[in-house]
């Protein structure tokens, strides 16, 4: 497996890109957002210093286990959300995935086309063989992403997320390199 830098990854409509201070203000946004919280592993913002010490994680040098990028519409130059991969696990080729989209972009088509290029990224630049993702099963929206994007539901985990004393189940996806198609245009490193 490879070891990464921060790319910039280009697609139709989009750019991913590292985190800068700049994207504090967004991040703060997205993520006291109670529609583009619902179904997370974590509770609402309520302090803007989170997007701070999220963009200097992400910035340190000296962490190495997580790729973490902002979606940017490149029209607009607005962050709409973000992918991560993290857990990477250099041994096994494996790396979890997570992906946050501000509510007022969804049903456009943006996460998938960013995801694409994402999971491209992951197994072409990064050298992973397996992808994995988790989502609360009543998030119908993200359980069809994934299996639009070749994912393959591998199992159900009870009760694995308590949220503000909201427990929740998990539904476990994984993604092979083999059984990655590659459908759409991969993004270009710019």
């Amino acid at each position: 497996m490879h070891d990464f830098d921060r790319p910039f990854l280009q697609t139709a409509r989009l750019r991913l890109r590292p985190l800068t201070e700049a994207d504090i203000g967004p991040l703060f946004d997205i993520h006291s957002d109670p529609a583009s919280m619902r179904y997370w592993s974590s509770p609402l913002w309520k302090d803007p210093e989170r997007g701070r010490a999220m963009v200097a994680r992400d910035l340190d040098p000296a962490v190495t286990n997580h790729l973490r990028l902002g979606i940017e519409l490149t029209s607009s130059g607005k962050l709409l959300g973000t992918c991560t991969f993290f857990e990477i696990n250099t041994q096994c080729s494996r790396a979890e995935m997570g992906y946050m989209m501000a509510s007022h972009a969804w049903g456009q088509g943006y996460m998938q086309e960013a995801l694409t290029a994402f999971i491209d990224h992951g197994f072409t630049e990064l050298g992973l063989n397996r992808i994995e993702a988790d989502t609360d099963p009543r998030n119908e929206r993200s359980m069809k992403l994934l299996e639009r994007l070749h994912f393959v539901k591998e199992g159900h985990f009870r009760e694995r997320w308590v949220v503000e004393g909201e427990v929740s189940d998990a539904a476990m996806y994984g993604l092979l390199r083999r059984d990655w198609p590659g459908q759409a245009a991969p993004g270009r490193r710019s």
